[in-house]
């Protein structure tokens, strides 16, 4: 086996590897989570409110 057949296996490799990442990430039962975490930054959350403004009068 030279390095030319070496370099073709790896390609096809990471080829593959590519698709498979590909299909899970816009996969359909992925889109609900990924949806969260994407809208995740627009929810207040008072906990995270409150400790802001506590540091704040401290400053």
């Amino acid at each position: 086996m030279d390095y030319g057949t070496l370099r073709g296996i790896f390609t096809v490799i990471i080829f593959v590897l590519f698709i498979i990442i590909v299909v899970w990430a816009f996969g359909k039962k992925r889109k609900t989570s990924f949806d969260e975490a994407a809208n995740s930054i627009f929810d207040e959350d008072d906990n995270v409110n409150k400790e802001k403004q506590e540091t704040n009068k401290n400053v």
